[in-house]
């Protein structure tokens, strides 16, 4: 009888406190005031938590809440508090129902503001019962995570696409490409500081269904987005798009135009692998009469027609000749080989003394130190009045999670000096893209994405939630320490 009395007791001491309201930990930009996403804590006993896009935490361990706790903290790009032992993190009483707000300096240019796609986007404000500015701030389509966004305003609104998607309810996920819609904040959409709500393109199950079906089979993946117009004047939206194997075994790649009235990509022209035919890629920007596409400098372009775009004889590379007197220039030249910046920079070394300046050398505007770029967007910023170049870096201090700006004169360069912007520590954010729709004051404030995912860091530890999943950033142009970057006339 006393065994079982003290086996209820202990029964009732539990559900007491899971009854418990949880006590709230939260993280905010000592700049701006905002809540930081993506600050992880653990307690002494390793306990994970990571706050949400509110940069809340909703703790209710039992046997910790009600008493003095240790978290051990880390977030990308912030200056965590260190006691005289050397520790990085903070102690509180958490007792139930209780708050605690911490503001911690930020060390990147730019601000990170929120998770755009995958579960739990605000999982502990809606815990504590505070206001989300979402429709679904828990789950959406079904939703866990999504690779490389593609994002162009078509017919009104912003059509977003992504690759591989996972699905909560099995390990294996979506792989024809993902789409969704949101409204301009100009047209009743959320302004891009807040948040951005997706309607998806769902499946009888609600799961988000392919918008580049291909009975084939495999994995389709779309880039070079782009909205252009045919001679009657409506508009026509274009993509490239790779059916594959894996990420080294492409079966064929060709060009897609979309179908609005079943809402899927279909099949306009296909080009064989390995031709090297030119085509769409990476992130279309436009610029007179041509779409440019950067991948992530704009070295092919095509007329911005829709017969134009889907004509692949139309397209140019951007490329290096010699006359007649030994000097090098750049050209633009119909079935070619777009340079990179590897091409460019042996074409210059072999005649140093007759080289134009190269267009694509980034450099470091502090140390100097060349910079391999992987992927990125280049877009027209009226606030600047100069072309921006947001690109992650190749081999930076982590392999593809440093993000750097550039300004130039012209779409295709000079670029330089670079201004680091973003760091993660060993932990990828590939494919950043700027949204320049969401630009605000003319242009001083930028928003720009990219996918957070452990792949290719070298991490075997994935951040719950946030792994595999887009994260929005947002640049103040003005910030006087992007000032070298201005250097560049």
């Amino acid at each position: 009888m006393k065994r079982a009395c003290g086996l209820i007791c202990s029964l009732l001491t539990a559900f007491a406190a899971f009854a418990e309201k949880p006590f709230e930990l939260r993280f905010v930009d000592a700049d701006t005031g905002r809540g930081i996403p993506l600050v992880e804590a653990w307690t002494v006993n390793d306990i994970p938590y990571v706050s949400d896009s509110h940069g809340r935490i909703a703790f209710d361990e039992p046997g910790l809440l009600g008493r003095r706790v240790f978290f051990k903290l880390r977030s990308h790009g912030y200056e965590i508090p260190k006691d005289g032992f050397g520790i990085a993190g903070v102690r509180v009483r958490a007792s139930p129902g209780k708050r605690a707000e911490f503001r911690l300096q930020r060390i990147n240019l730019a601000e990170r503001l929120y998770r755009i796609t995958g579960q739990g986007i605000y999982a502990d404000s809606a815990r504590l019962g505070q206001p989300t500015p979402v429709q679904h701030p828990l789950l959406n389509a079904e939703v866990v995570g999504q690779d490389s966004t593609q994002a162009v305003v078509y017919r009104g609104a912003i059509r977003w696409f992504w690759g591989d998607t996972s699905r909560a309810s099995y390990p294996l996920g979506q792989f024809q490409t993902a789409g969704a819609v949101s409204e301009l904040p100009s047209q009743g959409g959320l302004d891009p500081a807040v948040g951005v709500d997706l309607d998806y393109f769902v499946n009888q199950e609600g799961f988000s269904r392919p918008m580049a079906p291909m009975k084939e089979g495999g994995l389709v993946w779309i880039d070079g987005v782009c909205v252009v117009r045919d001679q009657e004047g409506d508009e026509s939206l274009i993509a490239h798009f790779s059916r594959r194997k894996n990420l080294a075994v492409e079966h064929e790649h060709g060009l897609l135009r979309y179908d609005d009235t079943n809402d899927i990509f279909v099949r306009a022209a296909t080009l064989q692998p390995g031709t090297g035919a030119l085509h769409p890629r990476g992130q279309a920007t436009r610029q007179g009469d041509h779409v440019y596409f950067a991948a992530p400098f704009a070295t092919v372009r095509a007329p911005a027609t829709t017969d134009g775009i889907l004509n692949p004889n139309a397209y140019e590379a951007l490329t290096l000749t010699t006359n007649d007197a030994g000097r090098v220039a750049y050209a633009w030249k119909h079935n070619a080989t777009p340079i990179d910046q590897e091409s460019e920079a042996e074409r210059l070394r072999l005649a140093p003394d007759r080289q134009p300046a190269p267009l694509l050398q980034l450099h470091d505007a502090k140390t100097g130190k060349a910079i391999r770029a992987h992927a990125g967007s280049i877009r027209w910023n009226a606030h600047r009045n100069r072309w921006i170049l947001v690109i992650v870096e190749q081999y930076g201090t982590s392999f593809l999670g440093e993000v750097w700006y550039a300004e130039a004169p012209d779409l295709i360069g000079p670029w330089g000096p670079a201004v680091k912007i973003v760091t993660h520590e060993k932990y990828s954010f590939y494919n950043p893209v700027h949204h320049a729709f969401f630009d605000r004051e003319d242009g001083r404030f930028i928003h720009f994405e990219g996918t957070y995912t452990r792949t290719f860091s070298g991490n075997d530890v994935a951040t719950p939630r946030y792994d595999y999943n887009q994260i929005m950033y947002r640049l103040d142009l003005n910030d006087p320490r992007l000032e070298p970057a201005r250097s560049n006339k």
